[in-house]
């Protein structure tokens, strides 16, 4: 039997960067970002706090490593294998020390590495109880059309909303890997690698508490607060010590049944409350 990587029902569990340095940048989301437990571990440091898990390594300014995708069982896990070798897509030989024995990697069409697995459990008791999971992955592609192709056709991802250039070109595309409204996105750029990446913290008055806890930290918010047209969820975006974009978002949209939303490329789409970053 084979399951497409929405009907497993995957969650992003945790994303690996490099930084030239790694040490300045774990006091950061130890500090910050409520990251309690810090540990070195085989050339990496992983930063990790209640449902999320940051690990940096010794390398290039704001270059993704790799990021791994959490499965709801094991059995689930199995059947999106099967799916994905029936779409002939190959398999990486990196190996994934943070998900359970079983999982797999991919190489996406722009080189970026995506891990498959079952999250570890971890022993670690973590006092502070902030809501704050790990929600999604956003990059930068200068093929959006050919992500959106191998995301949704190639691993089972699906589409929600896209953005549409004038000239009907992609400018953004949004997939899911389970109810959520997206756990990957990508922006049209000429550049590849991340956008940002997000954390989900549940409703509008998280966002106040940390945009008051950002302001004590002297921390400052360079967009938002705000609501996105895709998703229709809250925001604010941080940057971190090698300026990688760390959103906070609040209600995001649940997905049940619906057609594909298409959205003009304008600032409104990306803010319907205010100022758009527009990245094409």
């Amino acid at each position: 039997m084979k399951l497409s990587a929405l009907q497993a029902g995957f969650n992003l569990d945790h994303i690996a960067f490099e930084s030239p340095t790694p040490n300045e940048l774990s006091k950061f989301y130890k500090n910050f970002i409520m990251m309690e437990h810090v540990e070195k571990k085989n050339q990496e440091i992983i930063c990790e706090g209640q449902n999320r898990k940051v690990i940096l390594i010794k390398g290039k300014k704001k270059k993704l490593s790799y990021a791994g995708f959490s499965c709801r069982n094991r059995k689930n896990l199995e059947q999106f294998k099967n799916f994905i070798i029936a779409n002939k897509v190959p398999f990486s030989k990196f190996v994934n020390s943070h998900l359970e024995k079983g999982a797999f990697s991919i190489i996406d069409p722009d080189k970026n590495i995506i891990s498959f697995g079952i999250r570890k459990k971890t022993k670690i008791a973590f006092k502070n109880k902030f809501c704050m999971p790990l929600q999604h992955l956003t990059f930068s592609s200068r093929d959006v059309e050919q992500f959106e192709h191998f995301y949704c056709n190639m691993l089972g991802f699906k589409t929600t909303d896209r953005v549409i250039h004038k000239n009907r070109s992609l400018a953004t595309i949004f997939l899911t890997s389970n109810h959520e409204h997206h756990t990957i996105a990508c922006f049209k750029s000429n550049k590849i690698g991340i956008d940002h990446y997000s954390y989900e913290v549940s409703q509008w008055e998280n966002i106040k508490i940390l945009c008051d806890y950002f302001s004590q930290q002297n921390i400052k918010i360079i967009w938002g607060p705000g609501r996105h047209g895709p998703g229709n969820n809250l925001f604010i975006f941080i940057e971190d010590l090698d300026k990688n974009w760390l959103e906070f978002s609040a209600e995001l949209e649940i997905i049940h049944d619906r057609k594909v939303n298409e959205w003009p490329q304008s600032e409104k789409t990306l803010n319907l409350w205010g100022k758009g970053i527009l990245r094409s």
